[in-house]
């Protein structure tokens, strides 16, 4: 897989070592000539040029690209390089670094995002899942869809503990992707039964959060009076 990357900072120079580790063709961009620093990402192609404009972009070949990754420091950066990439290129996926929580409504469908990172609000989320049993927490939005991956550890009072995936009535436009079991990461199946302490991971709609989280978690004396 070829992958593009905007930004070659210290955000793009991880991902890329990242990704040149797993196999693939990395093309790292960025204007700064501070920032070209070929031999700390030996393996990956540089390309000293300004990624919001077409001319470069012509330059990088694009077009041949799987995926480009906006991930420079400046917000309008990575719309436009995104938004350029997904008209102009039709690359098959984008996705963006989005630097300021207030500017991630914009990172959408319209912009030509498909995934959006939100840096501050991904770790946030980490520490909510680090510490919340019974909570759902949102780890990242896809644009396309208007879908989430969220999480639930499930608490041992939960109802649906000792339950078989299969018959759960799980929402609407909701799918379980993994249980994470210990050190063991899980593929669901119908037949697998769900345990107190699972880390379940779901990709669900947004309207349909709710609804996932009345399912999973305990009811309180509370709700069950209103």
């Amino acid at each position: 897989m070829r992958v593009a990357i905007a930004g070659a900072g210290a955000v793009g120079r991880s991902i890329a070592g990242e990704l040149l580790e797993n196999g693939h063709e990395v093309l790292l961009i960025d204007k700064a000539p501070t920032a070209i620093s070929v031999e700390r990402v030996p393996r990956a192609e540089w390309l000293l040029a300004d990624a919001c404009e077409i001319t470069s972009l012509d330059e990088a070949a694009l077009q041949r690209c799987n995926v480009v990754i906006a991930a420079t420091g400046d917000d309008k950066v990575n719309l436009v390089v995104s938004l350029l990439a997904k008209t102009e290129y039709a690359v098959p996926r984008v996705v963006a670094r989005v630097n300021n929580p207030k500017n991630e409504w914009l990172f959408n469908e319209a912009w030509g995002v498909d995934v959006a990172v939100s840096t501050p609000r991904l770790m946030s989320a980490l520490v909510e899942e680090a510490v919340s049993v019974g909570d759902l927490v949102r780890l990242l939005r896809f644009s396309h869809g208007d879908a989430n991956l969220v999480e639930l550890t499930l608490p041992e009072e939960s109802p649906l503990a000792g339950t078989r995936v299969g018959d759960v009535s799980w929402p609407d436009d909701t799918s379980l992707v993994t249980i994470i079991r210990g050190t063991r990461v899980l593929t669901p199946s119908r037949e697998d039964s769900l345990e107190a302490g699972d880390e379940l991971l779901f990709v669900a709609a947004q309207a349909r959060e709710q609804q996932l989280a009345d399912l999973l978690s305990v009811r309180r004396e509370d709700d069950t009076r209103r």
